[in-house]
């Protein structure tokens, strides 16, 4: 058997098979499948994935870091998506991409809609916002000092930086915007985190500056660290608008021959449903997502890279364009204002998430500081783009249902078939 494997891995690694033909490779054994696809990975990245492979998680490792009251940990599944191609201005090669799921279908939806975008000369992404928020609240006694409170704090912003900047050397300050409400006062600071998400490090420097204003001024109370005003883990406009964690946007022309063949639709149809669906429904519902289904991504990659699971509301948040060529291809692009993601601290520094990221290059600080995070966003977004453009072709196709009792509802053996 051992012969057998390595020579699947071999056979992988030369692109003669695909990583969703394994199973029948090896009788529909998922194990393993998984331990093959898990060495093809290993050899082509030169990375180990031991933890991945089953290995238990040491809760030492997450005392007065990720957990409390610790009892064990839950098990989800992980599959890959890829290679992908991408290029970015941090992002450029082909990459596989794992995620987290029990939804059957969903991972085998992304990986068609990557292999039409590398077939297609990959997608494009770049990130265009990069900073954390956090908007600590105020209260004055009437308008009148709330507005003395504003002037104030633009005069003395180099004081402000000053001590905003003495809590961390990887929290640099930015700016600060107020706004007032009858004779509250919210600012909303901005500060550049380089490879941390930067939510623990915002947040600290903020404090030492609302704590610093209070001492200076008699006549403002600082209220809440948080002011709803940030916003973290809650859907709203402003970070919509504005942008919180990395703004990022991946685009792709896809061939329409490709369309047609992988996708088993036409350009002109996917684009009818991305208007009617995305646009006139997600009006009509008055959301806050213009997109198919791009939370499914983004929960799949956070879940497996030890994201912060609670910002997939604002993170997954975006709009999803399609648009014909004069060529008859498809132009696809998918905008996210708040994507929020880091490559260290948090749950990103445990082994299993820790070898998820380094499937994708992206482990650990970036050289030049900054750099590595940036390259998983644009990864991320781009993956997002591969879900989008698969299940709008479904749809088009009327193939979604038909997806869903094949991979996703248990009908039959592991083939999925009935």
């Amino acid at each position: 058997m051992a012969d057998i494997k390595e020579n699947i891995v071999e056979k992988l690694l030369k692109g003669e098979i695909k990583l969703y033909q394994v199973e029948r490779l090896v009788g529909n054994d998922v194990n393993k499948a998984a331990e093959i696809r898990r060495k093809m990975l290993e050899k082509k990245l030169g990375i180990g994935l031991s933890h991945i492979g089953f290995k238990p998680i040491d809760l030492n490792l997450t005392f007065m870091k990720n957990i409390e009251n610790a009892i064990g940990v839950a098990q989800i599944p992980m599959g890959v998506v890829g290679p992908l191609k991408v290029k970015g201005d941090y992002a450029d090669g082909e990459y596989y991409v794992p995620l987290c799921t029990t939804e059957g279908a969903l991972v085998a939806s992304v990986n068609r809609g990557c292999s039409a975008i590398t077939a297609s000369g990959g997608a494009r992404a770049k990130v265009i916002r990069d900073f954390m928020s956090r908007a600590p609240l105020f209260v004055t006694e009437n308008v009148e000092k709330a507005v003395e409170f504003v002037k104030w704090v633009e005069e003395n912003i180099d004081k402000i930086r000053e001590v905003f900047d003495s809590v961390d050397p990887f929290v640099k300050f930015m700016d600060v915007t107020p706004w007032i409400v009858g004779r509250n006062i919210w600012l909303r600071f901005k500060g550049y985190t380089y490879d941390a998400m930067g939510m623990n490090g915002v947040t600290m420097a903020t404090d030492k500056v609302c704590k610093w204003i209070e001492e200076q001024l008699n006549y403002v109370k600082y209220v809440s660290l948080s002011g709803n005003m940030c916003v973290d883990k809650k859907p709203n406009a402003i970070n919509w608008i504005l942008g919180r964690g990395k703004t990022v946007v991946a685009e792709a022309i896809v061939k329409k021959e490709i369309v047609e063949k992988k996708l088993k639709t036409t350009p002109e149809a996917i684009v009818e449903v991305a208007y009617r669906k995305n646009f006139i429904g997600s009006a009509l519902a008055a959301a806050y997502g213009f997109n198919a289904h791009v939370a499914n991504i983004i929960a799949a990659i956070f879940l497996a890279t030890g994201q912060d699971a609670a910002q997939v509301v604002e993170s997954s948040m975006s709009i999803t364009t399609a648009e014909l060529t004069e060529d008859g291809d498809l132009y696809i692009a998918l905008t996210l204002p708040s994507l929020e993601v880091a490559t260290v601290g948090g749950g990103t520094r445990l082994p299993t998430q820790s070898e998820a990221l380094k499937i994708m290059q992206c482990q650990g600080p970036g050289d030049p500081p900054g750099s590595n995070v940036k390259k998983f966003a644009e990864i991320v977004a781009s993956t997002a783009l591969a879900g989008e453009l698969s299940l709008l072709a479904a749809l088009s196709a009327g193939h979604l249902a038909e997806s869903h009792i094949r991979l996703g509802r248990a009908l039959g053996k592991v083939t999925g078939k009935g």
